[in-house]
């Protein structure tokens, strides 16, 4: 996933099963329950949708001392279909227990050379963190049906000297107890919030961190006693036994079971391990499968499954007036990506630890001079290999994948449209 969040990207499914549901969620602020597949996190949406549509307005009516804005995907570069989606407010697991995740994009750019890592994390804690927190509490019932309330914040951290000037994110990730987040505000003083802290899962850039309040240096995260040590934990008692370990396939049915759900730094590690291949896929093959050298192949988590994202060009030319958004997207794939499909599957790394392709391919319309459209083809693995095998068409290769056009989930018959 992009840069090193640490959180819960844990049992979603890609926008929704239509262009109409897909524009009704982004107007939502927080996911809609159809684009949940998992039995107890859609049930919880459902339940609770009215509650968190309220905390959506609210936290968009609030004046934070810099601009923030929820988002799914926080880390999300600019273009790609991910960095619209505003869908900020959602029911994930992480590490076996339910969690309600808020995440989004604080606008503040610290001085790194003048604040450390630890005031940056706790200028933004205090900045968003918890005066979320006390939204939380108006509008979210203090026994809500999870294990614990989570942030995921995104700021800016700016390094400049006579040399250079130098922008980077930084990520904050802080999971509270569900009682914990309740407490919070109510706690005497410092030292007591600093107790709940002490035993609330945190981490900046995906790495453990003993968060301090009002402190230049973080504790250290070896002498914290967090609430229940990670290897310790099970999933939440009041989840189905045949639920908590293994939420629902979001891609494809041909998922196996599995313990344990994809993290950003599983991605992270992935892509350090292949990086070098990836760099030389980009050098050697970039022109032939029309890579784009700015958007280089990353592993992202998406949904339940991780996937190795790559974004393409397209050497095709479509005129906006004559064509429609499936027939760009079915030529797209019949003329453009399909007889690649083969060939690039064989300079891909080799691993069982990511399971699809996010294949993001760049439409320029008409006379435009840069792309206006990205239309997004995310394919099981397994499904890839049996088409270039011809074991299946075409169809049913999209019929097991998720198409998104600018973001939007549609449905594709490629013969239907052609």
């Amino acid at each position: 996933m992009r840069l090193a969040t640490r959180f819960l990207n844990a049992a979603r499914m890609p926008i929704t099963a239509g262009l109409l549901l897909g524009m009704t969620a982004l107007a939502f602020g927080q996911v809609s329950p159809v684009e949940v597949l998992n039995p107890k996190l859609k049930a919880d949406e459902a339940r609770y949708l009215p509650q968190l549509q309220s905390l959506q307005q609210s936290i968009a009516a609030t004046k934070f001392s810099f601009p923030f804005r929820l988002a799914r995907y926080p880390n999300a570069k600019p273009g790609q279909r991910a960095a619209s989606d505003s869908n900020g407010i959602e029911f994930v697991y992480f590490e076996g227990r339910e969690v309600l995740k808020i995440s989004g994009i604080y606008k503040a750019a610290f001085n790194a050379r003048l604040l450390s890592k630890n005031e940056r994390a706790s200028r933004t804690f205090q900045d968003v963190v918890v005066p979320i927190l006390g939204l939380v509490r108006q509008h979210i019932p203090a026994n809500i049906d999870c294990d614990g309330i989570g942030f995921e914040i995104v700021y800016n951290a700016r390094d400049a000297n006579n040399a250079y000037d130098y922008e980077g994110q930084e990520s904050l990730t802080v999971v509270f107890d569900r009682k914990d987040a309740f407490a919070y505000l109510n706690a005497s003083g410092n030292a007591e919030r600093q107790q709940i802290l002490n035993r609330s899962d945190i981490f900046v850039d995906g790495k453990d961190f003993g968060l301090a309040l009002g402190q230049r240096d973080p504790l250290n995260v070896q002498a914290l006693e967090r609430s229940v040590p990670r290897q310790e934990r099970e999933p939440s008692a009041t989840l189905p036994a045949s639920i908590a370990p293994t939420p629902a396939v979001s891609v494809a049915p041909s998922k196996p079971a599995s313990n344990s759900l994809p993290t950003s730094v599983d991605a992270m590690r992935l892509q350090a391990q292949f990086q070098a291949q990836l760099n030389a896929i980009v050098q050697e093959d970039g022109a032939k499968f029309h890579l784009v050298e700015s958007a280089p192949p990353s592993f992202e988590v998406y949904g339940d499954r991780t996937v190795l994202h790559l974004t393409m060009r397209n050497t095709l030319s479509f005129q906006r007036s004559t064509t429609s958004i499936y027939k760009r997207a079915a030529q797209s794939f019949d003329l453009f990506l399909a007889p690649d499909l083969k060939g690039l599957l064989e300079k891909l790394p080799a691993s069982p630890k990511y399971d699809a392709l996010d294949l993001s391919v760049l439409n320029r319309l008409g006379a435009e001079k840069t792309p206006s459209e990205t239309v997004d083809y995310i394919c099981p693995l397994i499904s890839i290999r049996s088409f270039v095998e011809n074991k299946i068409t075409s169809q049913d290769l999209i019929d097991q994948s998720i198409v998104l056009v600018n973001g939007v989930r549609i449905a594709l018959n490629l013969q239907l449209v052609e």
